[in-house]
């Protein structure tokens, strides 16, 4: 299992389309085989930055994923949003403290 975390910036007037959009397809995205967790965060101090945090169950699973006709739905509308590139880590957890 390994977490997928991608920062993406909007452009100011895209963030209530983006939100919109991301309502409609969230249990989507989390109930695509092999996604196990979806989260979304806003940055405090940026309200334009906002980070998905997706944990996947192994790199088929994302890559799947990311070849998925929900994938390029989604991306096809997100993307046009932005302010800047998104930005993408793949990272295993080393250690996890409840």
């Amino acid at each position: 299992m390994f977490t997928r975390i991608v920062k993406m910036e909007f452009e100011k007037e895209n963030i209530p389309a983006f939100l919109a959009n991301f309502e409609t397809v969230k249990e989507k995205i989390r109930n695509f085989p092999g996604c196990t967790f979806l989260e979304l965060y806003k940055d405090k101090n940026d309200e334009t930055i906002f980070f998905t945090y997706s944990r996947w169950n192994d790199e088929t699973d994302l890559e799947n994923y990311r070849t998925s006709e929900l994938f390029k739905n989604v991306w096809s509308v997100t993307k046009p949003m932005f302010k800047s590139k998104a930005e993408a880590w793949s990272v295993d957890t080393l250690h996890s403290l409840k």
